[in-house]
């Protein structure tokens, strides 16, 4: 077996999923440490990336090393200094690396422990991506990027804009960063809203991945719930930190339940419900509840109490629809946006009737040329019509969301739909 680079051998990797799931948790810290160390964002992102590359290529055949987050420092800090060097303050350069390096950097933890760092580099980083001039858009971009690990494909389909744009997006925000203080910012509460965003939509790509093989990002989800915790930790008294909390583990808890043995997707009304995770749904019903009493709602509380009301069913039938339709309502009023007008077009569908959730999404559809080009509106007008007996042009309905989507667990579930109602 050969050695990996900078280090002894490694034990051999369970799989390529395993040397996903670390590159995935260990990039940021990887880029937050060398941000830390040189002060150059951009560069250091686009040595992170290069030392990742590396990983990828070395690990599955030679063996994760014992430290891998150490490996991965080294490796990338090598790059960022050739990069540097190549600039003409190669001394200059060295010595400030070399006064700047956290003390903990290179210290390898004992065989088989994960010892976290001794300050979160990643929390301090998702602050650093929301810094206050950078535009709404551009945090999200960047955070997604830098810490949530996405690549400029996915965000732009998360995003609904072209690849190349949101490229530009990211390079722009990666440039106005590059001189900012790495370090805990005092005004960070003024952050925390693009950061709970930030949050919301890394959990959401990593619940439903927008595209490939796999419905879900398990490794994503973790990510979003643990910064998330860590977030509420600093902040036990916001009541939106608790809110989005509590929705990441209410909707996480049925994450085992909404794939069968062959990985494709099952509807919430057909999930077998000993199959969440009671303990996920007990602690997140406790964290919205406390939230709520304090009488500040706000959408994550909202969406976290809707939520709730469908973990607590004790089956599909048993749902309250007319109680999630009035948090909806409440919901749209807070955010009226197009995602959130089309679930609660659903709820209106199931307090009302198929006819009634029908009319609302072709209001919906007038009115957002975003949604209408999305393959989600598709699927929820095909299941409402096929719940009023329109059977063909639910079927149409089906065949025309599975030819939108890039992701390959809901083509197969859309078709699977279609060829249930014939054609």
């Amino acid at each position: 077996m050969s050695r990996p680079e900078g280090g002894p051998p490694g034990r051999p990797p369970r799989g390529t999923s395993e040397t996903e799931d670390l590159l995935r948790r260990h990039a940021p810290q990887v880029l937050g440490a060398l941000v830390r160390r040189y002060g150059h964002f951009d560069a250091a992102e686009d040595a992170v990336q290069e030392a990742l590359l590396a990983a990828a290529g070395q690990w599955p055949g030679s063996g994760i090393p014992e430290n891998p987050r150490g490996w991965l420092i080294r490796v990338a800090s090598r790059r960022l200094t050739d990069a540097l060097r190549s600039e003409g303050a190669r001394r200059l350069r060295e010595e400030r690396a070399a006064a700047l390096v956290p003390r903990d950097a290179y210290t390898a933890p004992p065989p088989g422990a994960d010892r976290a760092p001794s300050e979160d580099d990643t929390l301090t980083l998702l602050f650093l991506c929301c810094h206050p001039d950078l535009s709404p858009p551009a945090r999200v971009a960047l955070t997604l990027r830098a810490v949530g690990g996405l690549t400029t494909a996915e965000i732009a389909r998360a995003h609904l804009v072209p690849e190349a744009t949101m490229a530009q997006r990211i390079s722009r925000a990666k440039r106005k960063v590059r001189g900012a203080d790495f370090g805990r910012p005092a005004n960070w509460q003024e952050r925390l809203p693009a950061v709970l965003h930030v949050l919301y939509l890394t959990f959401n790509e990593g619940y439903t991945a927008t595209s490939g093989t796999s419905l879900q990002r398990a490794e994503l989800a973790r990510e979003a719930i643990r910064l998330t915790r860590t977030t509420h930790r600093l902040l036990p008294d916001d009541c939106e930190v608790a809110g989005l909390l509590a929705l990441m583990l209410l909707t996480d808890a049925r994450r085992d339940a909404r794939t069968g043995a062959d990985g494709d997707l099952v509807p919430l009304d057909e999930q077998d419900r000993e199959r969440w995770d009671r303990a996920a749904i007990e602690e997140g019903v406790a964290l919205v509840t406390g939230a709520l009493a304090r009488r500040r709602p706000g959408p994550y509380q909202v969406r976290a109490a809707i939520a709730a009301v469908h973990d607590e069913a004790a089956s599909a039938d048993d749902t309250d629809w007319h109680e999630i339709l009035g948090l909806y309502d409440v919901l749209v009023r807070l955010v009226p946006g197009p995602v959130e007008r089309l679930n609660r077009a659903v709820a209106v569908a199931m307090a009302h009737g198929p006819r009634a959730g029908l009319a609302e999404l072709d209001a919906l559809e007038a009115e957002s040329a975003e949604l209408a080009a999305n393959h989600r509106l598709d699927a929820v007008r095909a299941h409402l019509l096929e719940r009023a007996g329109d059977t063909e042009a639910a079927r149409a309905a089906y065949e025309s969301a599975a030819g939108r989507t890039l992701s390959l667990p809901e083509q197969r579930y859309l078709r699977s739909r279609a060829a249930r109602l014939g054609g």
